[in-house]
């Protein structure tokens, strides 16, 4: 089977695709921290859902790769299911920043590729290996000791990221279902738009949209989105660039780039709750990475 080629220059441009990507989500983070305070979660993934698929839509139609013409999707079933499950996941994970650190989300959060795993075997019916069990095993009880069930630490709010990286890994591993002659593009505007109507629709089955109090809330909200978005249409561009498995080790900079931001605006380091958990995850999810690899010949 051919296999895509990617030079070095592309795993430059992919590796600050992603780096960028990294910086425009925990700006998001930051903003909804500060709003949720005041505002629901549910409120500010809506507004999220609706703003933040502008930059992405904008650069698809620049580029013609998405056209009114080409819109329709049979598979709308399943793009729908699919944008209901990223609402959820949004929702848990904005709910989380109003709790917990930054860094503590993001280390959770980062159960997403071993979740990847586990839906893949449940869904996909792929086979895993001891390699990859182990590594399931290693990520779910480095989430354990972050979360610490059962001691004084403990906080609901803290299952929320990993709820959140439940429904982010169930979404990916579902694009597997889909036609292959259907474009990503495609797929991703279907699943934006649902997820905008499912978290508008939640918005309004608990009393609605509260008035915007101030121009800077506005525009703080607006940010937000836009933040979202552009993160998004970065972590796009970096898959395009690069082979997936090549560029995901660097994605556990995540950890630490939501720790400086988490230390730099609201004076959190929160490393007696990370470690030694965080390392088990990334360990864990490592080894995910390294077996996807060697699979790939890479």
């Amino acid at each position: 089977m051919a296999a895509h080629v990617y030079d070095r220059s592309g795993f430059a441009k992919a590796l600050g695709f992603l780096f960028l990507s990294l910086i425009f989500f925990d700006l998001m983070s930051v903003q909804v921290r500060v709003l949720v305070q005041t505002r629901p979660a549910v409120e500010l993934s809506a507004y999220r859902n609706v703003f933040g698929i502008i930059p992405s839509l904008a650069v698809m139609f620049y580029r013609r790769e998405v056209t009114l013409e080409k819109l329709w999707l049979d598979q709308w079933k399943l793009a729908l299911f699919r944008g209901v499950l990223v609402a959820g996941a949004q929702l848990c994970l904005y709910t989380s920043l109003g709790f917990i650190e930054l860094a503590t989300v993001s280390a959770l959060e980062q159960t997403n590729g071993l979740f990847i795993v586990l839906f893949s075997i449940l869904i996909l019916r792929e086979r895993v290996g001891p390699w990859r069990w182990a590594a399931l095993g290693m990520g779910m009880i480095g989430a354990l000791m972050i979360v610490r069930p059962g001691s004084v630490e403990f906080q609901w709010a803290s299952l929320l990221p990993v709820a959140a990286a439940l429904g982010y890994s169930s979404s990916t591993v579902l694009v597997q279902l889909f036609d292959r002659r259907i474009s990503t593009a495609l797929i991703y505007v279907w699943g934006a738009v649902a997820s905008a109507i499912a978290s508008i629709a939640l918005v309004l089955a608990t009393g609605g949209f509260q008035p915007i109090a101030s121009l800077n809330e506005g525009l703080m909200i607006l940010t937000m989105s836009l933040s979202g978005g552009v993160a998004v249409l970065f972590l796009m561009l970096a898959y395009r660039n690069a082979s997936p498995a090549s560029i995901a080790p660097f994605g556990y900079f995540a950890i630490l780039t939501a720790f400086v931001f988490g230390w730099v605006f609201f004076g959190e380091a929160p490393i007696d709750a990370l470690f030694p958990g965080v390392i088990f995850i990334v360990v864990g999810g490592a080894i995910v990475i390294w077996r996807q690899r060697r699979n790939e010949g890479d």
